[in-house]
């Protein structure tokens, strides 16, 4: 009775593992944008984003309300982190493609670090704002980076992205 009861108990336990399996085949067989539109860690979409002031490279006082009525690519790095290193020349381009229309914040999280000397080595020209205080990214609530906002002309988060972008997903992202 007792080998009866192991062996029900045991094949109750594969049947639960199997499905379990076959759901997260499911999950990723529908791609990255049910990844981008489910709970991820941090503000979700479809949020106001908070305002926030932080000063620049220059030392410059920059607020998120200045560019109301803009579109704005958000986006939360370290210099010691390889993926938004991998990310930093797409950025770039991005820039200088969309410098009209879509606003670059790249809100560095780790300033006690050379993060101009950084922006010069890799040749980056868009608004570098420095959180000395953690601040905005616990107001944003970053758990992982890079984590990267899209914001609309409301102000209202429109998509959201963790992890290292393309030059094609930034401008599908910002509708450009």
């Amino acid at each position: 009775m007792k080998k009866v009861i192991a062996i029900v108990f045991l094949c109750g336990l594969m049947t639960v593992a199997i499905v379990q399996a076959m759901e997260k085949n499911t999950k990723q067989e529908q791609g990255v944008e049910s990844i981008q539109t489910s709970k991820l860690p941090g503000l979700e979409v479809g949020l106001k984003a908070p305002d926030f002031e932080l000063k620049n490279l220059a030392g410059d006082t920059v607020r998120l309300s200045d560019f109301k009525g803009q579109k704005i690519m958000l986006n939360f790095w370290a210099t010691w982190c390889p993926p938004c290193k991998k990310e930093m020349p797409d950025m770039q381009k991005f820039y200088e493609l969309t410098k009209n229309d879509v606003v670059i914040l790249a809100v560095n999280i780790d300033p006690e670090a050379d993060v101009e000397g950084f922006a010069k080595k890799m040749n980056v020209h868009f608004p570098i704002l420095l959180d000395e205080k953690d601040k905005v990214s616990s107001m944003y609530k970053i758990l992982t980076i890079p984590t990267t906002f899209f914001i609309d002309e409301e102000g209202i988060i429109q998509h959201k992205h963790l992890s290292a972008m393309t030059i094609e997903m930034m401008k599908e992202y910002s509708g450009f």
